[in-house]
């Protein structure tokens, strides 16, 4: 049979709970996602079930191939599911609902940095003062004030991604969705930027989806880790990470429970990838 009519991403009011005190700001359902190619139907994302709450920083871990990234477009709006529910609970109008960064820096070669950060603002038609004092603080924040005026060309891939993630908390999304943003970096600048975008996180309390293949790296970031297996892509294990925060990357890593945990994500991967349908 030919797929139904792909649906589009609902923003609806808030209602539901996830936890005490968090109200449900991503409610996914029944989600499906098929796609036709030339050898035919092949179905990226089977029956997926989440709940996300408000403020939480939650990380999609998985093999390649299992839908991680389809998932977040759909939650971008960049693309449309297949069966389900998606639907992202608005909390004000007129505010953007989602902030994407990607993989790979998404920022305009011929605009400087401070330019960059300020895009999203400048493309709202915000008081041009208060644009400057929030760009100001995001470029600050990010390490880059002495870069303010410079292009991408004259800064490191760090530096780059540091501008992609100034400029999505800059524009003061409900909702920052990140596709592996660190996976291109060297571990020096990846582990300084974990804990850099920890920092910002931590002072605005923003709803973060995250996708790594990094177990380490989800366990260090998230308040939950959700591992797909597939495809199709299917939760396997959903699970809490009660480590106190503010986390010292160097204290954390060591503890025994650390490596336990990372074990743990490990081998549920392992199933997700065996168990493939």
């Amino acid at each position: 049979m030919p797929p139904n009519p792909k649906k589009a991403l609902s923003i609806v009011e808030p209602a539901a709970t996830v936890d005490p005190g968090r109200s449900t700001v991503i409610r996914i359902a029944g989600l499906s996602k098929r796609f036709l190619t030339a050898r035919g139907e092949f179905e990226a994302l089977r029956g997926i079930d989440l709940a996300i709450g408000e403020g939480e920083f939650v990380c999609l871990l998985g093999a390649s191939g299992c839908g991680k990234t389809t998932l977040l477009r759909i939650l971008a709006g960049l693309d449309r599911h297949t069966d389900g529910v998606a639907e992202i609970r608005a909390a004000q109008l007129g505010q953007p609902l989602t902030s994407v960064v990607f993989q790979e820096h998404s920022i305009f070669p011929w605009m400087t940095v401070w330019d960059n950060v300020a895009y999203g603002l400048r493309a709202r038609k915000l008081d041009k003062a208060f644009v400057r004092e929030r760009v100001d603080f995001f470029v600050h924040k990010v390490g880059l004030a002495s870069f303010a005026r410079a292009l991408p060309h004259q800064l490191s891939g760090g530096m780059k991604q540091r501008v992609s993630i100034a400029r999505a908390f800059a524009n003061d999304p409900e909702i920052l969705l990140m596709d592996e943003p660190f996976s291109a970096l060297d571990e020096q600048n990846r582990a300084i930027l974990q804990e850099e975008l920890l920092r910002i996180w931590s002072d605005t309390r923003k709803t973060v989806v995250f996708i790594t293949h990094s177990i380490d790296e989800a366990v260090f970031l998230a308040d939950r880790v959700v591992v797909l297996g597939g495809p199709p892509g299917h939760v396997v294990m959903d699970a809490r990470v009660t480590f106190a925060r503010p986390r010292n990357a160097y204290e954390l890593r060591a503890l025994p429970e650390f490596g336990a945990l990372v074990a743990d994500f490990g081998a549920h991967i392992k199933a997700g990838v065996n168990g493939r349908r």
